[in-house]
């Protein structure tokens, strides 16, 4: 059932106590924007559909950021993979083994909360670690048992919205095989991190021991796409394929050895780090990666004046890379030789 309008009353009482928040507010500038771009929705008089996806997409992602912000300072991992999988095939032991050694070690899982290896997800991990990020379907797609009723069960309408927030809050992918809806994911997790839109972050593919799916797939990826063009060489870096739940997590675990998080300030990519490097280690940083630069060297410093919205981050080591933004790839193998690198 619908929600009654909000009273004329209390929309004005609202309104005020946001044109009341002073310009010093960081936030203030970028609500009253949000609040512009409402009412020139009544300027437009655009169709009602177009209105109830608009009112829609913004109520989901106001609660779904709500319920993820408590959890924002733990490590998540998206794990991707079909709903059709019975739960006694080895495929569902492999996710639950592998959502077990996650949680053992302090990470989150997030998963679409349907059936297969979703639910092995969820039970692997334990409900106290997960987060179940369903979607309305025409056949009603219901929350498996090990996430029904939890608070941090969240239900879409909409795929793109659910999809933010699989890409937003996670710092892992972690994907079983599945059907078109798991292929649907996987490339748009590469496209993010291809494209750039999305901060690096380790991608794995799951199968089991002696298992050909993703390997086919792989085979597909060379013989198709990389042979003729179609993706760069260093494209292939961005995902790796593992037989083993240890696999999995030595994959993701390397990845936040050294490396922590990273953003841009202008035209300068900040990588936060958890260790500082060598000069040494930096001059050899330099030669190895000189084509990942444009106009300038990759330097190790204290954090940029920019950050100070990030208060909890400013003790963290900086290499500022003045990156040209063209090679995901080349970033990932950046981030791997960081990590790898004595501290």
């Amino acid at each position: 059932m619908a929600k009654p309008p909000v009273p004329e009353e209390q929309l004005r009482q609202q309104f005020e106590a946001l044109l009341a928040l002073p310009d010093s507010d960081p936030q203030a500038g970028l609500l009253r924007e949000v609040l512009s771009s409402a009412l020139r929705l009544n300027e437009s008089r655009l169709e009602m559909l177009d209105l109830k996806i608009t009112h829609r997409s913004l109520k989901e992602m106001r609660y779904a950021f709500r319920v993820f912000q408590p959890y924002r300072t733990r490590r998540k991992v998206s794990i991707f993979g079909s709903a059709r999988i019975p739960a006694a095939h080895p495929l569902c032991d492999l996710t639950r083994r592998f959502a077990r050694l996650l949680a053992e070690k302090e990470f989150m899982v997030i998963t679409g909360a349907g059936d297969g290896i979703m639910q092995a997800a969820n039970e692997g991990a334990g409900r106290e670690n997960s987060f179940g990020v369903n979607i309305l379907l025409p056949f009603e797609q219901e929350p498996n048992p090990a996430i029904i009723d939890d608070p941090k069960l969240i239900t879409f309408k909409y795929f793109f919205t659910r999809k933010l927030f699989f890409a937003r809050e996670s710092h892992a992918s972690a994907v079983f095989p599945g059907g078109f809806g798991t292929h649907d994911e996987i490339f748009e997790i590469l496209t993010l991190l291809q494209t750039g839109k999305n901060n690096p972050h380790p991608v794995v593919l799951l199968d089991l021991p002696g298992g050909t799916y993703w390997k086919k797939w792989e085979q597909f990826v060379r013989e198709d796409m990389l042979a003729n063009q179609l993706i760069s060489p260093e494209d292939l870096g961005l995902f790796r394929i593992v037989d083993s739940a240890e696999a999995a997590m030595s994959e993701i675990e390397g990845f936040y050895r050294n490396y922590h998080s990273s953003r841009f300030v202008k035209d300068r990519l900040v990588l936060r780090l958890l260790h500082p490097l060598t000069p040494g280690q930096v001059d050899q940083l330099n030669e190895q990666f000189a084509h990942l630069c444009e106009g300038g060297k990759i330097e190790q410093r204290s954090a940029l004046p920019e950050e100070a919205d990030e208060p909890d981050l400013l003790a963290l080591t900086r290499l500022v890379v003045p990156y040209h933004r063209r090679s995901a790839g080349g970033l990932r193998r950046l981030i791997d030789v960081v990590n790898a690198l004595p501290t």
